[in-house]
Parts: C-alpha cells; structure tokens; sequence
C-alpha cells in the first residue's frame, strides 16, 4: 500500500531463511481485514509503501536449523501476530506482549497477502492443522488467524457464559464472529446492532436472538426496551470509533462489562463520573490468537462452527486493490484472496 487508496501487486524476492527459528511458508489463503481499510482510507502516500496482510493459512517448504516442531509440509495458521512461544507473557497466554514477537509487513517481516511469508519464531507463531482435513474448511481455518479469535476475545474478556445477555455492537467481520462467540460460550440472548441486512441474517445464523437496526439514542431506545430498561450483562463493541463506544456505555447493564475489540480510532475514552457510579468494566484489547486458535480449531474441524461464512468474495492477487475498494464501499463483508 502506497497512500490512500493506492494497492498496488508487484513482484519482491522470495524470502528466505535468515534466522535458524524462521519458517518459510507458500500461502494458501490470505485477506483483507477491516483493519486494514483504516490506512486504506487515511495513509499519507509513500515511496516505498507497506506490505500489507496480517492473516494467511499455508503450507510450510522450508524451515531453519531450530525449528522443531513445524515441519516441511505441514499446514499451518499463523496468528495475526508472531510469538516465541516461551516468554512468560506467552506462558500468560498473552503473546501479542510477547518479548521476541514480531508483525507482518513491518521489520523486514513479509505479509500475508502474498505468495510466501517468512514466519520468524516458527515454533511459537504457527499452529499446525492435523493432515487430512477437508479443504472446505480452509476459509473457516483462515478466521481463526485472527477475526475469530478476535471476536472469541471480546466474549472471553466479557466474561459471556450461560445466565448472560449480551450486546454485539458493529456486524462486520468482527462483531458476527462475536456474536458465533457468545453462542458458543452459552449466553442467554445476544442482541447484534448492525444495519446491513445480509450481515445481520448472518448473525442471526451465528446465534444472534435480536437485531437493533437503529443508531445512536434511537438505537439505544430499541436495545433498552428489549431489555426491560436494564441493558444487557455484556457488551461487545467491534467497530472501534467513539461513537460505538458511547453506545456500548449506554446499553450495558449497570455492573456490567463492556469488551472493547473493535482497533480505536481515537484516544480519549468517555468514563467518567457516570459510569463509575455504575460500576461498569471496561476491559477487552488486542486479541492473543496464538491462545486462542487450539481451542477453537477442533470445532472447525468437527463442523461444530463454520466461522469462515464471513468471507463473501473470493479474489486473486491481482484482484486484491479491487478487493480493498469493495470492502471500503461495503459491497463486501470480508475479502478472501488465493495467490
């Protein structure tokens, strides 16, 4: 990416090892990510620009001396952020803090949506995919690099379980996978406020009982009388801009948590007074995919949860910056792109 609407696909040396802990991986999927339509709308434009994808599924061709549990040929996902896998904020289970970690597309790190990725710190990064799965679940194995993962920490942070009702604020790619969450970890009643149709026909698919339509103090009106004026035990906010923020505040039960996932777009947060007096949580953050992804892998694998559904386009690389446009024009929930 050179600017602002500026994609561009071009041709870059194959990387290589240059650490004994890389892998090199020949990527089988990647795609575009909402995040990614924040630069998309607003980057200065660049020389150089940036390589962009941070999620891609693969098959591993070539690994350093000291790597010893990925192995050629092995099908691995890599989570959105790489990890050594043994530093104690790994061992927390919080590898996005991780001490050696690194990011795609940055530091002389490859992206995703390309042909092949050096993965540095294989052994902790990549989590490998048992042989013989159905290819059809590709797209569903994809989520899992980070959308899913990032929606399953919302309602794990929110502390969703049986007994709760929850609200799910934004219904792209995030917010539905929060919503399939919350089904999972047996909330009582999800309420997804969203406004496209198709999405939200998708999130009533994924478990949502209720859709609020409505935005801002209207949107807030609806929610409360679904609610008997109380509100729900947790909200989900997975779109990232204030104003969401402000809703989720004023929807949320009082004592109840507000799970933030949606990548901020602005600084100051409005807790003040009021929402102190209510003894409203705020919690959430960027999500650990490398945590997550076993234990939400054999519920793809079993057919339990097709998370993948997000993806409604399927582009090749040279379809990429249209990819962008579509995503940016909402003509597109989530872009899947094969090399």
């Amino acid at each position: 990416m050179y600017g602002a609407g500026d994609v561009r696909v071009e041709t870059v040396p194959n990387p290589t090892i240059t650490e004994p802990t890389d892998a090199i991986v020949q990527v089988v999927a990647g795609c575009i990510c909402g995040s990614d339509l924040w630069p998309y709308g607003s980057m200065e434009q660049s020389d150089e620009g940036a390589r962009m994808g941070h999620e891609f599924v693969g098959t591993v061709t070539e690994v350093g001396a000291d790597v010893t549990d990925v192995k050629v040929g092995d099908f691995v996902i890599a989570p959105f952020v790489a990890s050594d896998g043994t530093c104690e904020f790994c061992q927390e289970g919080l590898q996005t803090s991780c001490r050696h970690g690194a990011h795609w597309g940055s530091d002389g790190v490859d992206g995703g949506q390309g042909e092949q990725v050096r993965v540095p710190q294989a052994d902790g990064t990549l989590v490998v995919v048992p042989a013989g799965f159905d290819e059809a679940l590709i797209p569903s194995l994809l989520s899992l690099s980070d959308v899913m993962s990032t929606g399953y920490h919302a309602a794990k942070s929110g502390g969703v379980a049986p007994g709760k009702t929850v609200t799910v604020i934004g219904d792209g790619a995030v917010g539905l996978s929060a919503v399939l969450s919350a089904k999972i970890l047996g909330a009582d009643r999800i309420i997804l406020m969203g406004r496209h149709q198709s999405r939200t026909d998708l999130g009533r698919e994924f478990g949502a009982t209720d859709v609020v339509a409505e935005r801002g103090d209207e949107g807030v009106a609806k929610l409360k009388e679904l609610t008997g004026g109380d509100g729900t035990h947790v909200v989900l906010e997975a779109v990232g801009l204030k104003p969401a923020l402000e809703t989720a505040f004023a929807v949320v039960r009082d004592g109840g948590v507000i799970s933030r996932v949606g990548a901020p777009q602005f600084e100051d947060v409005p807790f003040g007074f009021g929402e102190f007096m209510r003894n409203v949580t705020l919690t959430g953050g960027v999500a650990p995919a490398r945590a997550y992804i076993p234990e939400l892998l054999p519920q793809v694998l079993d057919g339990s949860i097709e998370p993948g559904k997000v993806f409604d386009r399927t582009v090749d690389l040279d379809g990429a910056p249209a990819g962008y446009q579509a995503m940016a024009d909402r003509e597109a929930l989530k872009v899947l792109v094969r090399p």
